[in-house]
């Protein structure tokens, strides 16, 4: 099902808007609550993104410019992003953008296809005790997209949208902190490469059953579908490696 461009471009605008009701301080920097917090989420997006590409050095002058920001809430945050491993440091040799090789790709995967589907089955199981509206809207949103007129960079955002969405929705916050890292690292991965992916679109198709198995609360349906998500990343990936 598609859409009209203009009402899509409307969708598209808005999907910052629906980014932040999703998790606020996880993925707009306007709503973190401190100048380190700020940093934090708009370097971690350029990492993420990799509008700052892997082993790039970190200038923190030109960053404490480009963000409106001091020297020490840049600083902070990098320190938070080699946490994260999105960054390393090196003493006398300053901070750099951390690489990616095909292990990588493997070991992430490896803790993904455990508890991405923890977190859909859990989702899913208190979607049968409370619902989750929210997850039923943002398939919507995700089904009317006309994917062939979005730019594959805003796909990865409503990827993102999604995975932070099913994560909120499982309802543990320490499962959530350890997703969204390894999530942030996937999807580096799947930036790198998506300029020789023929199949980022579906990639992005699938979230709609996979939020509605657990907006319904199917949680054997939704744990099956996020497994097979992950398992799918890998295999695309590799297939263009």
């Amino acid at each position: 099902m598609s859409i009209p461009l203009r009402r899509q471009g409307l969708m598209a605008a808005n999907l910052y808007d629906l980014l932040v009701t999703v998790a606020p301080l996880d993925l707009d920097p306007s709503a973190a609550t401190s100048l380190a917090d700020r940093a934090y989420v708009a370097i971690r997006d350029r990492l993420i993104m990799l509008d700052i590409r892997p082993g790039d050095p970190i200038d923190d002058d030109e960053l404490s410019k480009a963000l409106g920001v001091g020297r020490t809430p840049v600083r902070e945050a990098l320190k938070r992003l080699e946490g994260d491993r999105l960054v390393v440091s090196y003493p006398r040799r300053g901070t750099f953008a951390t690489g990616m090789d095909i292990s990588d790709l493997a070991h992430i995967s490896e803790i993904r296809v455990q508890l991405e589907p923890l977190a859909a089955r859990r989702a899913a199981e208190r979607a049968v005790r409370g619902g989750h509206g929210d997850l039923e809207e943002l398939a919507a949103h995700i089904e009317q997209l006309d994917v062939g007129q979005v730019d594959r960079t805003e796909l990865m955002r409503w990827d993102l949208a999604v995975h932070r969405s099913i994560y909120r929705a499982a309802g543990n916050p320490h499962l959530e902190d350890v997703l969204i890292r390894y999530d942030n690292l996937a999807t580096r991965i799947f930036c790198l490469f998506l300029d020789r992916l023929p199949t980022v679109e579906e990639h992005v198709r699938e979230h709609v059953e996979l939020l509605r198995a657990i907006a319904a609360g199917d949680a054997d349906r939704a744990d099956e579908l996020a497994r097979e998500h992950v398992l799918g990343f890998e295999e695309t990936i590799r297939a263009v490696i």
